[in-house]
């Protein structure tokens, strides 16, 4: 061996041991690995309705129920309510006023009867997020119930890349449910409309 090549070899050894090592996924203090942040492109934003209502279209066709129609007041509510939730750092049901998800719709126009709410908190997808509503039998009562004909979904994205996920059912043939107040955070909200549950806080 010349000594150019023994020089080389030693060299290529050096780099090669000052090389970073191929990360891993990092993990938190509990040894889990970290969230990954779920990037939007614009092409994304506009899509994202239509996956969902596809998607939940597509288990309800394997049941026989009705398909869902997407609704632009129900999707007002929806963001409305995803961005309120960011802002007071809590997924639940109640706005920030003590509105309910009835007072909500009506506020956004709706002018049919508000079935149900599934919310959520996360750094997932909203197939991800589906996914995971699908499989809890309270959340995916919402997303069958068979006197639904309507949906919208919202959502709000922290600048850090936390989700909060709002998805609304409605019945267009009954009216909006009478004498609801913006105060009624000491009711129960399913004495206000069919049904409505939460994904539990990720």
């Amino acid at each position: 061996m010349t000594k150019f090549t023994v020089l080389a070899v030693c060299a290529a050894a050096l780099l090669s041991a000052c090389s970073p090592a191929a990360k891993g996924p990092q993990v938190g203090p509990d040894g889990r690995p970290l969230p990954q942040v779920y990037k939007m492109s614009k092409a994304d934003i506009k899509e994202i309705p239509y996956r969902v209502v596809d998607s939940v279209n597509t288990l309800r066709a394997a049941r026989g129920v009705q398909q869902l129609q997407l609704n632009s007041a129900l999707s007002d509510a929806a963001v409305a309510h995803s961005r309120n939730m960011s802002a007071q750092n809590r997924p639940w049901h109640f706005g920030s006023d003590g509105s309910s998800p009835p007072v909500r719709a009506q506020r956004a126009g709706y002018q049919g009867h508000l079935q149900g709410e599934l919310i959520a908190e996360t750094y997932q997808s909203e197939l991800e997020v589906l996914s995971d509503w699908t499989a809890q039998p309270d959340t995916l009562a919402v997303l069958m119930d068979a006197s639904a004909n309507e949906m919208g979904i919202g959502w709000y994205q922290e600048p850090a890349g936390k989700l909060w996920w709002t998805l609304l059912t409605g019945d267009s043939t009954r009216p909006p449910v009478a004498n609801v107040t913006s105060t009624a955070l000491g009711r129960s909200v399913n004495t206000e409309m069919d049904g409505a549950t939460a994904l539990p806080t990720q």
